[in-house]
């Protein structure tokens, strides 16, 4: 009898999990659709293409190689400026690859580069091609190799045939330089949204906010002083990770630091604007983690954080651009690695700024304390 009461026992606390999630529709989603909506993404940003595109600069007059090779193969003249230049390679086993070649000045090509849109630079030296690109990008590296092999007509591994590349290693061209502010305003966001909005979700479940509201207690009080700790704590985490690049990679800040601050502050309050949103309303804490989720990884991994969005289609790339997150990490990248001021963050600054303040209003009035 007693091992038929166990046993039943644990088929009734079985039967009850299994009710209660079935029952609970954002359970489910978050727990299954969401994530096949995330790899739907990536799928279309990724593995949606027919070909691999490598955008390359042109940078002063053609090499004779190079402009016989689009003459006879690209898709546009090769003395042509007012455009891009486009050049397929057919090959199923190597894969399919297009170069779609600007002309455009040294200073243009910089920057583009900087910003992850471009993968190569090449310039006219003395009648020969000369290949400008970070040798620790994988994606400048392929580039290299793959248009070299069918410019210059030579193998790959001979010694000989990479005496014509010019490294860039000047600082703001190289990877880590793309990368740093990039993860500078996704720990932004990763921490306002799991340090406020989590906080206050585990909080009312647990009916500790019940009994803040009997002290009494006024909730923008509380919210407020929420966000004060954790941009404050966003601020030191900041700090020690540039310290940590600047002594192991030499990353420097070529831009304004009054308006790097003015960046930083305004990307705060635009996440903790949106973390009190979500946070307002719901005492699950499985939704809660459903709702963080549904805003830091779609940004995490549409917003250039890692690599360029422009790997996504163009038709997206509008949206991209106005995400909190793409506007906070394009910022910052352009004042560490362009020398951006207060002219190129003002605009950036104020739509951050005002987002985070129309989220916390709305959050604030359909805040509930149980």
């Amino acid at each position: 009898m007693n091992n038929m009461f166990q046993n039943n026992q644990l088929w009734q606390l079985t039967k009850c999990h299994l009710l209660e999630t079935v029952r609970e529709p954002g359970v489910l989603f978050w727990g299954i659709v969401f994530p096949i909506l995330m790899s739907l993404g990536l799928g279309i940003a990724f593995m949606n293409k027919k070909d691999v595109t490598h955008n390359v600069a042109m940078v002063g007059i053609v090499a004779p190689a190079l402009d016989s090779l689009l003459s006879a193969h690209g898709s546009a003249p090769a003395n042509s400026t007012g455009g891009k230049v486009s050049l397929h390679l057919n090959n199923p086993k190597t894969g399919n690859t297009t170069f779609a070649f600007f002309p455009m000045s040294w200073e243009e090509a910089m920057v583009q580069l900087k910003r992850g849109q471009l993968n190569l630079i090449v310039t006219d030296s003395a009648g020969s091609i000369r290949y400008h690109f970070d040798p620790l990008n994988p994606d400048g590296q392929l580039a290299y190799l793959k248009l070299s092999n069918v410019v210059d007509n030579h193998a790959l591994l001979d010694p000989k045939s990479h005496e014509n590349i010019s490294p860039l290693t000047v600082k703001g061209t190289r990877y880590i330089d793309f990368l740093i502010p990039g993860l500078i305003a996704l720990g932004v966001l990763s921490s306002t949204m799991w340090g406020v909005s989590y906080t206050i979700i585990e909080r009312r479940a647990k009916k500790l906010l019940r009994r803040m509201v009997a002290t009494p207690m006024k909730k923008s009080n509380l919210l407020i002083s929420m966000i004060t700790v954790r941009v404050m704590m966003n601020f030191v985490e900041s700090v020690l990770l540039l310290l940590f690049a600047w002594l192991v990679f030499g990353i420097s800040i070529q831009g304004s630091i009054p308006a790097l601050f003015a960046i930083f502050l305004a990307g705060n309050i635009a996440c903790a604007g949106i973390a009190i949103f979500i946070s307002s309303h719901t005492s699950k804490t499985e939704i809660g983690n459903g709702l963080i989720n549904a805003v830091t990884m779609p940004m995490m991994v549409l917003s250039g954080i890692f690599f360029s969005y422009h790997n996504f289609p163009a038709w997206s790339l509008g949206v991209i651009k106005s995400l909190p997150l793409t506007m906070m990490a394009d910022s910052i990248r352009a004042i560490f690695n362009e020398g951006a001021g207060w002219a190129q963050v003002s605009m950036p600054s104020l739509i951050l700024t005002l987002t985070g303040t129309v989220f916390f209003i709305a959050g604030l009035r359909i805040f509930k304390w149980h």
